[in-house]
């Protein structure tokens, strides 16, 4: 019997803090992984921002015009939506009312802009941005990244 309840001691409260070692994480730890998420998401975004001076650079219009037909998609669709349909539904009326288009023809469709909205909004934010930093005179291509021991100023603000 005396030789079943041998147990080596150490090695249970070795195994017990070992499990809680791995459960709960230190301050020191946790910053640890913070930092090195955001040297990851930093690679990234400076990744995404070269490849972003490219395709602006480029002479195609397949890959430098994306931005300026998705801004003349959503205004020729806005425009259809809130110009073009609604005269064209007024005149289909009053065409159905002469007679002159039978009564059991629909009408041209209609757009769904609900999907166009958000796009929208991104575009306008960015041209808007862009408008900003024209007026306060700020170059974007001369910003610079400041060094780890300055303090970040915005080039248009007057600190």
């Amino acid at each position: 019997m005396a030789g079943l309840i041998n147990v080596d001691l150490g090695s249970v409260i070795s195994a017990g803090g070992n499990i809680l070692d791995d459960m709960f994480t230190s301050k020191e730890e946790e910053m640890t992984i913070n930092l090195q998420e955001k040297k990851v998401d930093a690679g990234l975004q400076t990744g995404q921002m070269a490849i972003n001076q490219v395709e602006a650079a480029h002479r195609s219009v397949f890959v430098a015009g994306w931005r300026p037909f998705m801004g003349w998609t959503c205004g020729f669709a806005l425009g259809y939506k809130f110009i073009f349909y609604e005269f064209c539904l007024w005149i289909w009326c009053l065409c159905q009312a002469k007679g002159w288009i039978p009564k059991d023809f629909e009408p041209p469709p209609a757009i769904n802009a609900a999907e166009l909205y958000p796009i929208i909004t991104g575009l306008l934010g960015l041209g808007g941005l862009r408008t900003y930093e024209a007026i306060k005179n700020v170059k974007s291509n001369a910003i610079s990244m400041p060094k780890a021991k300055e303090k970040f100023k915005w080039p248009w603000s007057k600190q």
